[in-house]
């Protein structure tokens, strides 16, 4: 069985991903970030990282631009997380969607949006590729529809 694909950060990618993250914590988003917070599936330790949650169709989705992270990982077994911006937190449950036209469409309009910042983890697939590029790329890039998301204090 071949390795899932994933996309390791590099140092600077990482420096400037807890930068992201900490800004969210405080309540400052570039063009909708948040903070994923997501149990870690052995450690139980929650995990913090910046996500770009996005919205197709009028459901909202976690899209995993570098692969079987181990965020991905861990919310495949918590089944769910929180969304922070500042004070506010979202719970949520989280169901990933299986490979097939609905998630290329997700991609797609994920890749319109956040493009300019994630295209070089898309292994050349772009917003503008075709239907079956999409379609082969789906199970490289796990994508989760979020539900339940209710707001609250942190």
């Amino acid at each position: 069985m071949p390795t899932p694909y994933y996309l390791k950060a590099t140092p600077l990618a990482a420096r400037l991903n807890s930068l992201v993250g900490r800004l969210a914590r405080y309540g400052v988003s570039f063009l909708g970030s948040a903070e994923l917070t997501v149990v870690g599936r052995r450690s139980g330790d929650p995990q913090r990282i910046p996500v770009n949650p996005h919205t197709h169709e009028g459901a909202e989705y976690l899209v995993s631009a570098r692969g079987h992270s181990q965020w991905v990982r861990n919310m495949r077994a918590a089944g769910g997380g929180e969304l922070r911006l500042g004070r506010r937190t979202r719970s949520f449950l989280a169901e990933e969607l299986p490979d097939g036209t609905h998630k290329a469409a997700v991609l797609r309009t994920y890749l319109s949006r956040w493009g300019w910042e994630v295209n070089q983890y898309f292994q050349g697939v772009t917003a503008d590729s075709t239907d079956s590029e999409l379609l082969a790329a789906c199970p490289d890039h796990p994508v989760f529809r979020i539900t339940g998301a209710e707001a609250g204090p942190a």
